[in-house]
This record gives structure tokens, C-alpha cells and sequence, in this order.
């Protein structure tokens, strides 16, 4: 009777031993798993938290290579507006340049202007070599004869000195300056040609500078220098380059000029006005044919 009890009462406490140790085992590996879980769960997140910053960095790259290409696309096009504007600018100087080109020809080839670098040297080397007879504007293109050294006194005939110079002159005329017309203009004071004998052969100061103008064509024309290319006409005492003296005639006022132009005459006084320092107050044209009989006077 007392062996039944043991025995049971072992295989209970085995029993129980068993299902002790099966919960403890059984405790343990739950445990266990957890732990990794959460180990992995953390881990996750670090990498998550790691790829997000990288991201991040990423688009911040992203967006300094795009606003450094913008920059550059910006700066690419500010350089083409520039250069678009530098091209521009150029047209419009080469346009100025031109223009400025085409005036000075216009100019140049306009009566009383500068003629070409040759013709200008020949003029003024002639002129330097009869000081006392011939001034040369080169602003003008024109020779200035003194009538008392050309021409004797009430006289159309040349000197002989002047016809030196005049013959001289044409060769610059079939020269260098075969390219220019030439308008030979005649002017006197305002003295009256009283001599009786004078008054025959030139009735007025207008017929006395014309007539020395028609002489120095003459001796021009003699020298070779085309006809069709000259032109005489006379002033008379109506374009003083002074003012005349009220007691007698004025020297610097009895002249020939000589003007060389590229041709397209506009008129008789187109050239010889150039000349007039009162050709504001001056008619254009004037034609005195009255004759006078006071006291002769030397021209």
C-alpha cells in the first residue's frame, strides 16, 4: 500500500520537473527570437535613415549641377545678347563710316574744296615760286593772280612774267589736274574807269575783269589745256575780298582767280561767291553796263 503512493507521487513530480523545464525551454527561445527582431528593426530604420540622408544629398547635388548649368546658360546667353549688341554696334559705325565717307566725296567734289594730294602740291609749289604774282588756297582750290603784276594798267594784256606762270600752270592743268574743270574769274575795285582811250576797249570794271579773265584762258587754251574745260566770267568791282579805300582804288581788290572743280557748273556765281566775304549782302548776279566819264583813273 505505501509503495503505490511513491510511485505515483514520483512520476508526478517528474511530471512536473518535465512540464518545468519544457516552460523554461520553451521561455528561453521566445526571448531569443525577439531580441533579433528588434536588433533587425533598428538596423532597418539606420539604413532607411541612412538612404533618406543620402537622398537628401543627392538632390542637393542634383540641384547645384542644375542651378551651376542655369548659371552657365544664363552667362552663354548674356555673352551671345552682348556679342548680338557689340555686331550691331559694329553695322552702325561701319554705316557711320560710310556715310562720313560718301559726305567727304560729296564735299570734295564740290566747287572751292580741296583737290587731290598731287594737284595740290603742283599748285602750291607753283605759287611758291612767284610769291609776289600768285596765292594758292588749298581749302578752295583756287589761285589768286595780282591784276597789277599780271596785267598793265587798264589793260587785259599779260605780262610776260604772268604768262610764265600761267603756262606753268597748265602743265599741272594736262597733269595731274587734267581731271578738273576751271573757272577763271576776273574782279576790280570800285574804282571808275574814266580814261577815254580804256573806256574803248573796256567800258566798265565788268567788261575790264572779264576781258583779263578771257586773257588768261587764252593763254591757256594757247598752252594746251582744253577749251571745253574753262570757263571765263568777271565779277567787276561786286565781290571785294576787302573793303576798298575810299580815297582810291584797293590793290588786294584787282584780281584774277582761278578755281579748279570737279565739273556741274550751277551757275555763274556759284564759285565766285565762295570767294565774297559780303556775299550775304550782295545781289547774285550783277550786269553794270553804264559807262562813266570821270577823271581817269589808273586801274
Amino acid at each position: 500500500m505505501r509503495r503505490a503512493p511513491s510511485s505515483i507521487h514520483r512520476r508526478r513530480r517528474l511530471s512536473l520537473a518535465v512540464l518545468a523545464l519544457s516552460g523554461l525551454g520553451m521561455g528561453l527561445g521566445g526571448c531569443a527570437t525577439q531580441g533579433s527582431y528588434d536588433d533587425l528593426r533598428q538596423t532597418n530604420r539606420t539604413l532607411q535613415e541612412q538612404n533618406l540622408r543620402l537622398q537628401q544629398e543627392l538632390e542637393s547635388c542634383r540641384s547645384t549641377l542644375s542651378a551651376r548649368d542655369g548659371a552657365e546658360g544664363d552667362a552663354y546667353t548674356a555673352m551671345q545678347t552682348q556679342q548680338r549688341e557689340i555686331d550691331r554696334l559694329k553695322g552702325l559705325v561701319s554705316e557711320r563710316d560710310r556715310a562720313l565717307a560718301d559726305f567727304e566725296r560729296m564735299v570734295n567734289e564740290m566747287d572751292g574744296t580741296r583737290l587731290d594730294p598731287v594737284t595740290d602740291r603742283a599748285l602750291a609749289d607753283l605759287a611758291a615760286r612767284y610769291p609776289n604774282l600768285i596765292s594758292y588756297d588749298a581749302d578752295r582750290g583756287m589761285l589768286r593772280f595780282a591784276s597789277d603784276l599780271t596785267f598793265g594798267s587798264g589793260s587785259d594784256a599779260l605780262s610776260d612774267q604772268a604768262k610764265r606762270s600761267i603756262r606753268q600752270l597748265a602743265e599741272v592743268l594736262k597733269g595731274a589736274g587734267a581731271q578738273y574743270d576751271v573757272d577763271i574769274v576776273g574782279h576790280t575795285d570800285n574804282v571808275p574807269i574814266g580814261n577815254p582811250a580804256t573806256r574803248e576797249r573796256h567800258p566798265t570794271n565788268m567788261h575790264l575783269s572779264v576781258h583779263r579773265a578771257i586773257s588768261v584762258r587764252n593763254e591757256l587754251r594757247s598752252a594746251g589745256v582744253t577749251a571745253e574745260k574753262m570757263r571765263a566770267s568777271g565779277w567787276g568791282e561786286h565781290r571785294p575780298i576787302v573793303r576798298n579805300n575810299p580815297s582810291g582804288g584797293t590793290v588786294q581788290n584787282r584780281r584774277v582767280e582761278i578755281y579748279l572743280t570737279r565739273g556741274g557748273w550751277s551757275g555763274p556765281s556759284a564759285t565766285p561767291a565762295l570767294a565774297s566775304p559780303e556775299r550775304r549782302t550782295e545781289p547774285t548776279r550783277q550786269q553794270p553796263t553804264q559807262t562813266r566819264d570821270d577823271a581817269d583813273i589808273v586801274k
